[in-house]
């Protein structure tokens, strides 16, 4: 049992040692905060001569390297290079992993966000890729997984570790960003847009076939089982990830992952669609961004996004508890179909819907009276000026396209044409859990 053996080991053979090295460097024994730190003056730790000297006394003890390798790792943990510079002059081991966590230096800096530690760690020769035993992570892999370990990222990708490197699962750094943000405690939109930005693989998928996108289809939900302000607050990291995906290429309505293999989950646009009134902006963001309404590997044949919302509006309705909600509804759904118009989609009307006069549904006649608009538009040729349009949104992508429409040299109108943009309503922007849970 290493677990124990590697416990009984610093508990009986080297824990004098480590105690006295955190003693020296003016750290209590199991403190965690700066204020447990003694401080000279000028507010910098301990002297580090009196670690000196307690390393000459004890340098020839039978346990010398691997209670200063195990006092490094805590001296990593608290970011005090002047001490972790001595014990490397002494000997101290870079890849020593601690008898508990199997984590070495260079983890344990990561873990407490010390990006000075990681950049003396390196310069030492740490290995950027080193992997832990137990989960076989890396530095990188483990500064992706939290917003407070952003600046040891920035430090760990500038000393050229792998963005794309992956563990025993299949996971890279990315997958791990996506993995660890539930859109409420742990927000990681800057760690996965740093990222992106520094060549990761957006369509990278696991062993298990998970992906950036399926994972944030997960979170997506996952909203819909959270309270009114969890949701909301979900939906912001959401919309926030969603167009760091867009934005480097990644395609929201494909069924299949980068190799060639089904989803763990359905797509984005099929998951938007399917709750439309409760995942509106998201479903706005998605449509005005080109997103392909049915699946882009199998057409309808797999989904359909005009069946789809007629589905969720059925049903919706049939749940209204007044004339004033049932009444945005048919807006909302109104708002996405004239969206879709705008790429000139093919909607595939085909849809099985109540009979007014003959079905009990409440609202029978409104269903009816807005798939017949849409047929008849879909009946109807293009204007020009919207083949132009379709042609002119078709050539800045993929890509960020409201950023690449806001760049181009043309007035404000016709921006407006390009790229419109639904009326705020109160309440539209934001996610929402079903009526039963508000």
């Amino acid at each position: 049992m290493p677990f124990l053996h590697g416990f009984r080991r610093i508990i009986y053979e080297y824990k004098p040692l480590v105690d006295a090295v955190m003693s020296a460097v003016g750290l209590l024994e199991g403190g965690g905060s700066h204020e447990d730190r003694v401080r000279s003056p000028d507010g910098e730790s301990a002297p580090c001569s009196s670690l000196a000297e307690l390393l000459e006394r004890e340098s020839q003890s039978e346990v010398f390297v691997e209670g200063i390798s195990c006092s490094l790792s805590k001296v990593a943990e608290y970011g005090l290079v002047d001490a972790a510079e001595i014990l490397l002059r002494y000997g101290a081991e870079l890849n020593f992993e601690d008898p508990v966590s199997y984590y070495n230096p260079l983890h344990m800096a990561v873990l407490r966000n010390k990006p000075d530690m990681v950049r003396l760690l390196v310069r030492h020769g740490a290995d950027v890729e080193k992997r832990d035993r137990i989960h076989e992570s890396s530095p990188l892999d483990l500064a992706s997984e939290e917003l407070e370990r952003l600046s040891c990222l920035l430090v760990l990708l500038e000393l050229g570790a792998d963005v794309n490197a992956r563990d025993k699962h299949g996971k890279t750094p990315l997958l791990h960003a996506f993995a660890s943000s539930d859109g409420l405690t742990v927000l990681n939109t800057e760690n996965i847009e740093l990222l992106l930005q520094r060549g990761a693989d957006v369509n990278a998928a696991s062993l298990d076939g998970e992906t950036a996108l399926s994972l944030l289809v997960f979170v997506v939900t996952e909203a819909l089982e959270a309270t009114a302000k969890d949701a909301a607050e979900m939906g912001n990291f959401c919309l926030k990830a969603t167009q760091l995906l867009l934005s480097h290429g990644v395609d929201p309505s494909s069924c299949l992952n980068a190799d060639g293999k089904s989803s763990v989950m359905p797509t984005l646009t099929q998951t938007s669609l399917e709750h439309f009134d409760l995942l509106f902006p998201l479903a706005v963001l998605l449509i005005r961004s080109g997103a392909s309404l049915v699946c882009s590997h199998h057409g309808d044949s797999c989904w359909s996004g005009y069946s789809l919302l007629f589905q969720r509006l059925h049903t919706a309705l049939l749940q209204c508890p007044d004339k004033s909600h049932a009444s945005e509804l048919l807006e909302q759904a109104e708002v996405l179909l004239d969206l879709a118009k705008v790429d000139l989609i093919a909607l595939h009307v085909e849809v099985k819907l109540p009979v007014p006069g003959r079905d009990p549904h409440p609202y029978a006649q409104a269903l009816k009276d807005l798939h017949s608009r849409v047929e008849e538009h879909e009946a109807n040729p293009p204007a020009l000026q919207s083949f132009c349009r379709a042609f002119i949104r078709s050539h800045l992508q993929p890509g960020p396209l409201e950023d690449r429409v806001k760049a181009l040299p043309l007035p404000d109108k016709l921006k407006d044409f390009i790229l419109p943009e639904p009326i705020p309503k109160p309440g539209w922007d934001c996610f929402k859990p079903p009526l039963s849970q508000r």
